[in-house]
C-alpha cells in the first residue's frame, strides 16, 4: 500500500480532501491528513505544521496553487515518488520543480484514481 501525505485535509465532510483521507483508508493506504485545522477524520487525527514523514508514496494535494507556495520547500524534501495535482490544485511551477528532481507529477483526481484502480 502507498503511504500518502493528503495536504489540505479538513475535518469538514463536505470537502473532497475529507473524502479522499477516507477512501485511502478504506483502500488500505496509510494516511496522513495535513492541513490547518484541528479535528479528525476517518478516526486519524489532522496533522499542522511540516511534521518529519518517512517512506512516503505520494502527496495528494487539495491546495491551490497560490497557497501550496508555503509548502515547497516542505513537499519536495520529503522526496514522494509522486505528487497528485487534484481539480483545482494544478500548479505548473510546482510539477516543474518536482520533475527537475525526479518525482512524478499528475494531473488527476485522487477519488477516481482510487474508484478505476489506477492509484
Amino acid at each position: 500500500m502507498k503511504k500518502t501525505l493528503v495536504l489540505g485535509a479538513t475535518p469538514n465532510p463536505g470537502r473532497y480532501a475529507y473524502l479522499a483521507v477516507l477512501r485511502l483508508k478504506q483502500y488500505g493506504h496509510e494516511v496522513i491528513p495535513l492541513g490547518i485545522r484541528d479535528g479528525v477524520v476517518a478516526g486519524i487525527e489532522i496533522r499542522k505544521g511540516r511534521p518529519a514523514i518517512e517512506g512516503l508514496d505520494t502527496v495528494t494535494l487539495y491546495l491551490n496553487a497560490q497557497r501550496q507556495r508555503d509548502y515547497y520547500d516542505y513537499i519536495l524534501s520529503l522526496h514522494p515518488r509522486r505528487i497528485i495535482f487534484n481539480p483545482g490544485a494544478e500548479n505548473p511551477e510546482l510539477m516543474r520543480l518536482a520533475q527537475e528532481r525526479g518525482i512524478e507529477t499528475v494531473e488527476g483526481c485522487t477519488l477516481v484514481m482510487l474508484s478505476i484502480g489506477a492509484y
